[in-house]
């Protein structure tokens, strides 16, 4: 909402980045937890986590959402009145516009009552806001609900917010809040998108050009933030919802309102009003186009690429990656190189780059590179090592130590035979019960990044897993049974020379069929720079009892509802680690994983 009198004016002092954040007094306890230090998307998931555990109280819809509005939206001008979001004139004779109203007549009359508009729309919320009932969050949500007119709650319905000026109403297909409200509908889907992650991503409700540091939310937002201060209103809503001794507090704040500046810090954009300081300086900049774009080590399913650094008058703080035109993925400042994933084989793809500064000033598209993935056919995924079983003795039905010439040099198994088929010749290898049937490759240099291997169990028996084993370390599964099925391990990642033994540890087994076996090469480009990509959580959604967190690094981990109770606790260092979260509930959580190469949250749902 538009101030009627600024007592501040913005303040520009010419130094690069971004001012130090320092909450007032009143503010330290609250955001004791967060660093602000930091920026970018790890701020705002530190900001997330504060908001979530901070909110203990939640309201019912009815009566808990009407009574608080009536105490936090009351008109600074008359105190028997609320404020009426979208609201802009009290003596036009039109109820529908209505600015003010008394704020005992709250119902579903039109022309007399207020309702409650939700900023962020629910049928808009992926899924729905009243997906986990009414009267819990995030459809009770007193943040996201204001008084409004019945008839232009009606009016905007689940209309998207766009760009506009003046008074509110339909815009095209969409919706514009109005002048005076701008600022608070931007700064709600700020809270809502901090509040409930990917369920309430600003970019399905509201339209415009996606972000630079995060294509799910909307630049349009970041612009109304910036040009239309936090109002007296705002100001007391979270004064009140912060204290939990009212009696419908929820117990957290919108962290938007207490500092808009915080928005600048994630993602950049024209610099709003920092009121726990100073702000950084307009910047109209672009970044330098990054060159020397590079495609190279292409898999079946994947291409490496890899560029020379933009340069930027204040910093460039992320790259975005476009795969034939359409935006991919971003990567942090640091990152010049980057696989690119889940790609289909024998198809040829155009790469692109480009660079984004920390007010979104981007560059052009770089110079595009084009790959073409290879075939899928077994032994040329940029194979380090192959093995497709035909240079061993055929047709020798016995169990008995073996070995022969293969690709790479001398591959031995253990308790195989060899007058099976599978693709073509194969191996087989019994490791029933005490059986120590196995299959070593030869030492080969270049490491390996990947495997994959064909199976499928001989004979009679049951399904079962192989072990994967690489220099003397599980790494871990193929699964085999009646059906030939060819499996790819991912993210193996290891350096330098390596051997591959295949077993099985386990009691039981079967009598199994191996066939065109290879790895690809490892590469530093394998690795993802970033932190979370290094543990792979699924599933998640979680349908069921457990939860599995693969790495190769040792970790602790915490899961916390949406409140910030602290649920499970543990350790993950083993290959993959398999959680009982049998005792969660339905609803949404907190993830967080420490270890030695960082820290992270994710949300959970179940």
């Amino acid at each position: 909402m538009k101030k009627h009198f600024y007592l501040v004016l913005f303040l520009f002092i010419n130094y690069l980045g971004f001012s130090q954040l320092t909450p007032p007094a009143q503010l330290q306890a609250y955001y004791k937890d967060v660093d602000f230090t930091q920026t970018g998307l790890t701020l705002f998931n530190d900001l997330a986590i504060e908001t979530a555990v901070k909110h203990t109280n939640y309201l019912t819809y009815s009566p808990g959402i009407w009574e608080a509005s009536k105490i936090t939206d009351q008109d600074p001008l008359n105190t028997s009145n609320v404020l009426l979001i979208y609201g802009y004139n009290d003596t036009d004779a039109n109820f529908i516009t209505d600015r003010s109203r008394n704020k005992n007549n709250n119902g579903g009359n039109q022309g007399t009552d207020w309702n409650r508009e939700h900023t962020f729309p629910n049928s808009l919320g992926n899924p729905k806001l009243e997906t986990s009932g009414r009267n819990v969050p995030p459809y009770a949500d007193a943040h996201n609900l204001r008084p409004s007119d019945v008839k232009m709650n009606s009016n905007r319905g689940n209309l998207k917010f766009a760009a506009g000026s003046g008074n509110a109403g339909n815009t095209g297909a969409n919706w514009y809040p109005g002048d005076e409200w701008k600022g608070d509908a931007a700064r709600i889907l700020m809270y809502m998108y901090l509040r409930y992650g990917d369920q309430c991503k600003p970019a399905f409700a509201s339209v415009g050009t996606t972000n630079a540091v995060d294509p799910d939310m909307i630049n349009l937002l970041l612009e109304w933030n910036a040009s239309d201060p936090v109002s007296t209103t705002e100001d007391n809503r979270n004064t009140y919802h912060a204290n939990t001794t009212n009696a419908y507090a929820q117990g957290n704040r919108n962290p938007f309102i207490d500092n808009p500046y915080l928005a600048t810090v994630i993602w950049g954009g024209a610099p709003a009003e920092n009121r726990w300081g100073s702000s950084g300086p307009s910047d109209t900049e672009a970044p330098t186009t990054p060159t020397n774009l590079a495609a190279s080590n292409p898999t079946e399913t994947t291409v490496d690429l890899s560029w020379t650094a933009s340069t930027d008058n204040t910093a460039v703080i992320t790259y975005n990656v476009y795969v034939d035109g359409a935006y991919y993925v971003s990567t942090n400042s640091t990152t010049t190189t980057i696989t690119i994933k889940n790609l289909s084989s024998s198809t040829t793809y155009s790469f692109s780059v480009l660079a984004a500064d920390l007010a979104n000033n981007t560059s052009p598209l770089s110079t595009a590179v084009n790959e073409t993935t290879l075939a899928a056919s077994s032994g040329s995924i940029n194979a380090c090592a192959f093995e497709t079983f035909e240079g061993m003795e055929a047709n020798n039905s016995s169990y008995a130590d073996r070995s022969w010439a293969g690709n790479g040099g001398q591959w031995t198994a253990k308790r195989a035979r060899t007058d099976q088929t599978l693709n073509n010749r194969a191996i087989c290898i019994d490791v029933r019960g005490t059986k120590d049937g196995a299959l070593t490759s030869p030492e080969i240099a270049n490491g390996i990044g990947e495997l994959t291997i064909s199976t499928q169990r001989a004979f009679s028996g049951g399904t079962g897993n192989l072990d994967i084993i690489v220099n003397s370390v599980l790494k871990g599964t193929i699964p085999y049974s009646d059906a030939t099925q060819t499996t790819t391990l991912k993210d193996i990642n290891v350096a330098g020379n390596v051997i591959i033994e295949i077993s099985e540890s386990t009691s039981g087994g079967d009598r199994v069929i191996i066939d065109d076996l290879s790895w690809t090469c490892y590469s530093t480009l394998s690795v993802d720079e970033n932190i979370s990509e290094k543990f792979k959580i699924t599933p998640n959604p979680i349908n069921g009892a457990f939860l599995n967190i693969k790495t190769n690094e040792k970790a602790n981990y915490t899961i916390h509802d949406m409140l910030g109770k602290v649920l499970l606790t543990g350790s993950v260092n083993q290959f993959k680690q398999t959680l009982n979260v049998s005792s969660l509930n339905k609803g949404t959580y907190i993830l967080r994983i420490d270890s030695p190469s960082g820290n992270f949250t994710k949300k959970l749902i179940k």
